[in-house]
């Protein structure tokens, strides 16, 4: 008489979902402080337009990826013996 013991997964399923409701709860909080800080402080960012605009730029490119700089032409089915030429 042979009897196989399955043993279930200790990992739920919700871990990930609650992962995800407090990442959605906390972007909807950060939303929400952000309309009420803007309503409250409009008149003083209303004359100030060109200024943040300005300001926006450099702060883009801190926090932009740098993944976007890559060479496409070196994409295609050659550029494995394009990039191992030098070695």
């Amino acid at each position: 008489m042979h009897t196989e013991h399955h043993q279930q997964s200790t990992s739920t399923p919700t871990n990930g979902l609650s992962r995800r409701l407090l990442l959605s709860a906390a972007v909807m909080a950060a939303l929400i402080g952000t309309f009420y800080l803007l309503r409250e402080h409009w008149g003083h960012l209303a004359g100030n337009w060109a200024y943040l605009l300005l300001l926006a730029c450099p702060v883009m490119h801190l926090f932009h990826g740098h993944g976007g700089h890559a060479h496409h032409a070196d994409h295609g089915p050659d550029a494995d013996r394009t990039t191992n030429k030098a070695e």
